[in-house]
């Protein structure tokens, strides 16, 4: 059965007006079940990713110079990918980091300069900053870059921009890839614009939704097998996959993906609320709850008060140390998206309808983040819900089978 009783009302008559966690009690009340029946929940431990298959990669490692590409969320088990490695034997002679560096510790934004890694000796590259792709002289003594990095799903999550420039890179100089799959915390549906290339960038580079339900590995394989490098070349790519992992699963991060993604809650809410960093709204970065909140100050709807500061997460958030007013999101993020699997495009048309001065209330990166002018240009023209979705379809319907050609595991239902 699917909920429709409460799903169609804007949040200002809904989740802002009798609290978030009487509205989660109303909402599963309603329902009559506390998650989706096309939708199980699975924790970390029953699913085996593809960096604890050490027993199916170790082997392609075996007498080869390996360069990492990996964050914090690169581990086997509970220990640190790169860590683990090393202790068997594999001649890592490099690290790649991507945005929030090694061992995701920067903040948000900030450039990640080329160092070394004070636990295991060995030199750290940034790509991110001006030096997204790995250039020849930085691969031309490795044989093969080893990519493990935890992804949300999200076509602007840069992670998977990262990952097209390493494979990019490895074709031009003629390296192996070999990619440890992870499941996808938002791979349960598909959802929002295709991107529009006139508008590709380091938030979305390929031709997907902005949520496209595939897992790392199973991107890493349309990107190759779509002719999506430079110039049309292949890289010679091996995906390790997961065990025991469906994309029907709602897979509970074991380590925050990034440091404004700290829980579930952040990550199911992420494909809705990051379509806000190209507007006037402030999702929270500065608080103890980013991208589990929206608003900004003297906002005309809302009644919850948050103040943004200067935290290791976010150095300098948008508007720091002014109070804002808007929404308190963290109990509806544990149950919107087990409920109605989409983006939820409410919250940005109301809060742009409301908005004092609607002339400054998008920013030209919202484009970008769409991946498309015309969800802007819907929404100024007073497109409701219904007639952007509809916009949608045609783009969806062309992707999806070619989705299929790349998927690894049993996929959900549509």
């Amino acid at each position: 059965m699917k909920c429709d009783r409460f799903k169609q009302l804007p949040i200002g008559q809904a989740a802002a007006k009798i609290g978030a966690t009487l509205w989660a009690a109303l909402l599963l009340s309603a329902c009559g079940h506390t998650q989706s029946p096309k939708v199980r929940t699975i924790g970390a431990s029953v699913i085996q990713v593809g960096a604890d298959r050490t027993g199916e990669y170790l082997p392609l490692l075996n007498g080869k110079r390996v360069a990492v590409v990996t964050n914090q969320t690169g581990r086997i088990g509970n220990a640190h990918l790169v860590d683990s490695l090393l202790t068997l034997k594999v001649n890592i002679v490099k690290v790649f980091g991507p945005e929030h560096g090694f061992r995701g510790e920067a903040p948000d934004g900030e450039h990640v300069k080329n160092e070394v890694d004070e636990r295991s000796g060995l030199p750290l590259i940034s790509l991110y900053g001006s030096n997204k792709k790995p250039e020849s002289e930085q691969v031309k003594d490795v044989d093969v870059l080893l990519f493990d990095i935890q992804d949300v799903g999200v076509r602007f999550y840069t992670f998977i921009s990262t990952l097209h420039l390493v494979m990019e890179a490895a074709a031009e100089n003629g390296k192996e890839v070999i990619v440890l799959d992870r499941p996808n915390p938002n791979g349960f549906y598909v959802d929002g614009p295709v991107l529009d290339l006139a508008y590709a960038s380091f938030v979305g580079m390929h031709s997907i939704p902005l949520v496209h339900g595939l897992t790392i590995g199973e991107l890493a394989g349309m990107i190759n097998g779509e002719g999506w490098l430079k110039g049309g070349v292949q890289c010679n790519l091996t995906v390790v996959p997961c065990q025991g992992y469906d994309h029907a699963t709602l897979y509970s991060l074991p380590v925050r993906p990034s440091p404004n993604l700290p829980n579930d809650a952040a990550v199911l809410l992420y494909p809705s609320l990051g379509l806000f960093e190209g507007t006037i709204v402030s999702v929270g970065r500065g608080t103890e709850f980013p991208f589990q909140c929206i608003g900004y100050p003297g906002c005309p709807i809302g009644e919850f008060e948050f103040t943004p500061h200067s935290t290791s997460a976010s150095k300098t958030p948008p508007h720091k140390d002014l109070l804002f007013t808007g929404f308190d999101l963290r109990e509806y993020g544990r149950i919107q998206a087990r409920l109605d699997r989409r983006i939820e495009l409410d919250w940005l048309i109301e809060m742009f309808v409301k908005a004092p001065d609607k002339a400054f209330f998008f920013t030209p990166y919202f484009d970008k983040l769409a991946g498309t002018a015309e969800l802007k240009k819907q929404i100024i023209a007073g497109a409701d819900e219904l007639a952007i979705r509809t916009s949608w379809e045609n783009g969806l319907k062309a992707f999806l089978p070619i989705r299929a050609k790349y998927l690894l595991y049993p996929d959900f239902d549509h």
